[in-house]
């Protein structure tokens, strides 16, 4: 059994099933059409469409701060809170408050955007 970690430290178990690693990938990458987007099939699609007008949170954590509750009030307009992340660095996609992607900040007509880069798979 292999362990990986991820992100928050904590550990991922994979059992070891006797596939080999590339016969897995290339399954996996079956399963996806040229575009990235997972193919289904008819029965699945109905399924699928049912949910595509639900809404969800989405947000995207450009940085934290630790700060204690009298500084959080002493902030005004104007003020400048640092984060625990540098300029360039990945920012983090959550869909009620799952991690779904990676990205970078862009700018589109003077509003800010987010070009996802990674697409985080669950297991």
């Amino acid at each position: 059994m292999a362990e990986e970690y991820n992100d928050s430290g904590d550990t991922l178990k994979a059992e070891d099933d006797g596939i080999d690693s590339g016969e897995a990938l290339k399954a996996e990458d079956d399963n996806f059409g040229s575009g990235g987007a997972l193919k289904v099939d008819d029965a699945d699609q109905e399924v699928i469409e049912a949910v595509y007008g639900v809404a969800i949170d989405v947000t995207a954590v450009l940085g934290t701060s630790n700060m204690p509750i009298g500084q959080v009030l002493k902030l005004g307009r104007g003020a400048v809170v640092e984060l625990e992340r540098f300029v360039g660095e990945e920012i983090e996609l959550f869909a009620e408050d799952n991690l779904i992607a990676k990205g970078e900040v862009v700018v589109i007509d003077e509003h800010l955007a987010v070009s996802i880069t990674k697409i985080v798979k669950r297991l």
